[in-house]
């Protein structure tokens, strides 16, 4: 008799609400679990949560993946792990439009975070998977890329170039075994979102986009939507003609 070894799954980001949602869908299947993040006792206690919903193993990872080197970085909790299946890149930051207008450096910390530091984080893990010849990237990109608007363009631009990325990669490994997947989650209740009037049928659960995130995994195209409503809403968005988007204030 054979003996199934569990899923081994490295969550980067793992602090935020879809992270954590996420790895609780890992935690029931028996997967082990690398958390990795910036606060180690934060990352304790969702340890101890998902200990105690049936994960396998779980280790933590203390670091900050905006500043860490990704190569050596990515080796490491790898080896500590026992390899790697899945890999989730769920960490950002929504950064503040108004200031990011007037404050060139502010406007570049959201690029930073949001595309620069996950871009390398995606490489460096496209190139892991594609030498073992298996595996999957999952990344955590936003609508807010599929248009740019006067709210949150910083913030969209930097997930725009980031889905187009991970589209790059699912397309580099077609026929040679690993997938890779943007998810495009809508407004999602979630403490990036803390200061936001929430309600009403267009925003999400974190569990409802984990769920979307834990499929994308195994199966669908490398761009998926959050919940699946949102690609009909961003198609109408996208064909809006610019005389009439222009003058909606959204």
């Amino acid at each position: 008799m054979t003996t199934q070894i569990p899923l081994r799954v490295l969550m980067l980001g793992a602090a935020s609400g879809i992270a954590q949602a996420t790895a609780r869908l890992y935690a029931a299947e028996g997967a082990v679990i690398g958390l990795a993040g910036r606060n180690s006792e934060r990352l304790g206690s969702i340890a101890n949560d998902l200990t105690a919903r049936g994960a396998s193993r779980v280790e933590i990872f203390e670091m900050d993946l905006v500043t860490a080197d990704p190569v050596p970085a990515l080796a490491s909790m790898i080896a500590k792990l026992g390899g790697a299946d899945h890999v989730v890149l769920a960490y950002g930051v929504l950064g503040d439009q108004a200031l990011a207008e007037k404050d060139l450096a502010a406007a570049q910390s959201i690029l930073d975070v949001n595309f620069r530091s996950a871009a390398g984080w995606s490489l460096a893990v496209a190139n892991v998977l594609e030498s073992q010849g298996r595996g999957s990237l999952v990344v955590l990109g936003s609508v807010a890329g599929d248009r740019g608007r006067r709210s949150n363009y910083v913030y969209g631009a930097a997930k725009a170039g980031l889905a187009v990325l991970v589209q790059g990669i699912d397309h580099r490994f077609r026929g040679r075994g690993p997938r890779a997947v943007i998810v495009k989650p809508g407004p999602t209740d979630t403490a990036m979102t803390a200061g936001m009037a929430k309600g009403g049928p267009l925003w999400a659960t974190p569990e409802a986009v984990a769920a979307v995130v834990r499929k994308a995994a195994d199966s669908g195209g490398p761009v998926v939507y959050a919940p699946a409503r949102w690609r009909l809403i961003m198609a109408i968005i996208r064909a809006i003609p610019a005389a009439i988007f222009n003058k909606m204030n959204f």
